[in-house]
């Protein structure tokens, strides 16, 4: 009998924005594996919406606000498109949104020396050195 407003859920009422979870959002549209890691890494506050950094995971989002956050040794500029109800396939995720500033790809020059390579018969013996070295000395089958 009654037309209340608050009655219409979004989806049911074309008219009105569509908002979500932002810790949902970034799991639904594929930008971390896990919605805890997205929860991580907003409550360490590395995601900015809209130039403002953000620590609750529970922020609301909605479609033109743009994410800045950090996805490995990328920073990534998104403008969300669209809320997803589900976490759906790869291809579905990527309409999600807009890409502002694709990841550049990596080259082998980016990527930092080996920290310590030995050399053949450099460092620490085996057990089988060790017990070469001692029948050697004569010190073996005490």
């Amino acid at each position: 009998m009654s037309d209340r407003a608050s009655d219409t859920s979004p989806k049911e009422n074309p008219g009105s924005v569509q908002k979500g979870r932002l810790d949902k959002w970034l799991w639904h549209a594929r930008f971390f594996k896990t919605r805890t890691r997205a929860a991580e890494v907003i409550a360490g506050g590395h995601v900015r919406v809209n130039r403002q950094p953000v620590r609750k995971t529970s922020h609301s989002v909605g479609a033109g606000d743009v994410l800045t956050f950090l996805q490995e040794k990328d920073v990534r500029v998104i403008e969300i498109q669209a809320i997803a109800d589900r976490r759906g396939p790869a291809s579905e995720a990527q309409t999600l949104y807009k890409d502002l500033a694709p990841p550049q790809p990596h080259s082998k020059t980016d990527d930092p020396a080996p920290v310590a390579l030995r050399g053949d018969g450099a460092g620490r013996p085996t057990k089988k050195e060790r017990r070469d070295t001692d029948r050697l000395r004569g010190q073996g089958d005490l």
